[in-house]
C-alpha cells in the first residue's frame, strides 16, 4: 500500500515505473496550451493537446471546467491526465494567482477511480506550482488524501 509520495529528479514525461502509468498535470480553464509542462508533453505526444483543445472547444456540451478530468491514452500502458485546476492565465503584473486548490482536489478525486481500476501508478511534476503559482504545501496534502492514502503509488519529479 502506497502511503507517501516518492520524490525524484527527472522528467515526469518519462515515468520510472513498471506497469500502467498515468502522467497527471494541471491545465487552465481558458483553453490555453503552450507554456510550462504541457510543452514537454506535446514534444512526446500530440494526443493530450489535441484532446484538451477539442474538450475546450466543445465545452458547451461536455464537462470541461474547473475540477474536470480528461484521461488520454498515449501508449499501450501510458495515459495523460489533463486536470483543470487553474483559472485563467497570469499575465504581466497581475496579482491574481491562477491556481484553484478546490479544483485540483476535485480533479484528483476523479482521477483515483480510473487509476485504481487500471492498477496504475501516477507520475507528475509539482502540479499547480509552476505557471499556476500554487504552493506545494497546499497541494501535497490533496495528493496524499486523494491518491496515496487510497493505495496509489505517486511519484513527483523535480526536473534537473
Amino acid at each position: 500500500m502506497a502511503n507517501r509520495i516518492d520524490y525524484r529528479r527527472g522528467d515526469a514525461t518519462c515515468p520510472q515505473a513498471k506497469g500502467p502509468k498515468v502522467i497527471a498535470h494541471v491545465c487552465n480553464d481558458r483553453g490555453g496550451w503552450g507554456r510550462g509542462f504541457v510543452l514537454a508533453l506535446s514534444r512526446r505526444w500530440p494526443e493530450p493537446e489535441a484532446a484538451y483543445r477539442r474538450w475546450h472547444r466543445e465545452r458547451a456540451s461536455n464537462d470541461f471546467g474547473l475540477g474536470a478530468l480528461q484521461l488520454v491514452q498515449v501508449q499501450e500502458q501510458v495515459w495523460v491526465a489533463n486536470m483543470v485546476g487553474q483559472h485563467g492565465i497570469r499575465v504581466g503584473r497581475s496579482t491574481a494567482v491562477p491556481v484553484r486548490y478546490k479544483a485540483i482536489d476535485a480533479a484528483l478525486a476523479k482521477l483515483a477511480e480510473p487509476v485504481l481500476a487500471l492498477g496504475a501508478s501516477v507520475h507528475m511534476p509539482r502540479i499547480g506550482c509552476g505557471l499556476a503559482h500554487g504552493r506545494w504545501e497546499e497541494i501535497e496534502p490533496l495528493i496524499t488524501a486523494r491518491l496515496t492514502d487510497r493505495g496509489v503509488a505517486v511519484t513527483v519529479y523535480d526536473h534537473d
